[in-house]
């Protein structure tokens, strides 16, 4: 596996950073999740990291709860203790994170700030387009051949 990093990942797929207030309601998050494509926002209380909220935050503590989307807040279903990772981490040492502990997304930090999102589905495409393009290297590389 290449030795990639987060930082060229999130060169190749943008720095944005989705996120929502704890004090949202979670209709306000999932409205949010929908319209931006995303499976998880950020929670930011000003420019500090205070959690994450997922859908399947929402699919657990929300739906199955019996709670009301409209008069739940973030703050009381958001996952607190968000794994993140560094922008130096490596795709497969960041594949190994998210496998490990069980997260579907990775918020990026350099020195405390949020710098970008990674998400599981971001590191399989990565990974198939630079396999995709050893494949390819590889077929060139025996097409030309040696001639006898």
């Amino acid at each position: 596996m290449s030795q990639i990093t987060l930082a060229r990942l999130l060169e190749m797929k943008g720095h944005d950073v989705y996120s929502i207030a704890p004090g949202a309601s979670v209709l306000e998050a999932i409205q949010k999740m929908s319209e931006r494509g995303v499976g998880a926002l950020v929670v930011m209380e000003g420019e500090t990291l205070a959690g994450i909220i997922s859908e399947r935050d929402y699919t657990r503590k929300v739906i199955l709860q019996g709670r009301a989307s409209r008069d739940t807040r973030v703050e009381e279903i958001m996952t607190s203790e968000v794994v993140t990772a560094s922008p130096e981490l490596t795709l497969e040492q960041a594949m190994r994170l998210v496998s490990e502990r069980r997260v579907r997304h990775l918020p990026v930090t350099k020195d405390g700030k949020v710098i970008g999102v990674i998400s599981i589905g971001d590191m399989v495409k990565t990974l198939i387009s630079l396999q995709k393009e050893t494949i390819e290297q590889l077929t060139h590389y025996i097409g030309g051949g040696y001639m006898a």
